[in-house]
């Protein structure tokens, strides 16, 4: 990098290597910091909280599922109700019907319920046509 001078004002230049490699690095920090800034309004809330919630499918017939449900500790409804939400958006998103025939579902009984190493368990099928 030089700097000149002229008329009360400092210029710099780069070349065109210093250049690319403030560019690299400049992108390699945005990639970085990207992940951090996820917009935690986006996030679904049931009864004020948050409950991640995963769906895995089973190999063979992906419109048999199961859905775990995190922080049960923060509320068996909101809990319950995330798990509903997640099971609908993975038969939405892939069969394009939100219909569940519920196995193992967020209706049953407190006590039928699957909880384990805190978390709900749930399972299901998408309704197909």
């Amino acid at each position: 990098m030089r700097s000149q001078q002229s008329e009360g004002r400092v210029t710099l230049t780069m070349s065109h290597e210093n250049r690319r490699r403030a560019l690299a690095a400049l992108l390699l920090g945005t990639i970085v910091a990207l992940p951090g800034c996820a917009d935690r309004s986006a996030q679904v809330r049931f009864n004020g909280e948050y409950y991640p919630a995963k769906v895995s499918r089973d190999r063979d017939a992906r419109e048999q599922f199961q859905v775990a449900v995190r922080r049960v500790d923060r509320g068996l409804t909101g809990a319950r109700e995330a798990g509903r939400y997640e099971a609908m958006r993975y038969c939405l998103k892939e069969f394009g019907t939100s219909d569940v025939d519920w196995v193992n579902g967020p209706d049953a009984e407190d006590g039928r319920l699957q909880i384990s190493n805190g978390r709900l368990i749930l399972n299901g099928e998408c309704v197909t046509w």
